[in-house]
Parts: C-alpha cells; structure tokens; sequence
C-alpha cells in the first residue's frame, strides 16, 4: 500500500458540514477501491485541504476522487517520515 495526499482549495470557507458532505461522496468509492482514508488537515481559513491515505497507488486515489465528483489540485504519493 502507497501513503497518498490528496491537495484541495475551495473557492469559499468550507463549514463542517461541507466537509461531511464530501467524505460521504467519497466513503463508498473508496472502500470499493481499497481506498482508507488515515486523516484530513483543514486550514485556518478553511479554503484548503489535505487528506492522507492508504492506497493501493496516486491513481486509484485520483479514480475514487473523480467517481465521487471531488475536486483536487494535487495527488501524489509519498514516504511517512516519523520522529
């Protein structure tokens, strides 16, 4: 399994709620696709986002995203560094 980011921005400050909305959108593509979601970072401003996931790879994360209809800017996968 890949960890993989998924980067977003929103044209407007996402509440809660927006952000419940689009993980239900997402749950059933991803289980589907073995997709685990591991947690999302909101900003500040709250108009960007990174979701981590467990993946088989980028792409799957990209396929489940478009299925769902989530936007993104960025997908790329990567090494967890730990202290």
């Amino acid at each position: 399994m890949s960890h993989v980011v998924v980067e977003r921005s929103f044209p407007m400050p996402q509440s809660d709620a927006d952000l419940y909305v689009l993980e239900d959108h997402l749950a059933p593509c991803s289980e589907l696709h073995g997709v685990v979601w591991i947690r999302s970072v909101v900003s500040i401003d709250r108009r960007h986002m990174i979701c981590e996931y467990e993946a088989p790879d980028a792409e799957t994360v990209r396929k489940v995203q478009r299925e769902a209809g989530a936007a993104f800017d960025h997908i790329w996968s990567g090494d967890v560094i730990e202290s």
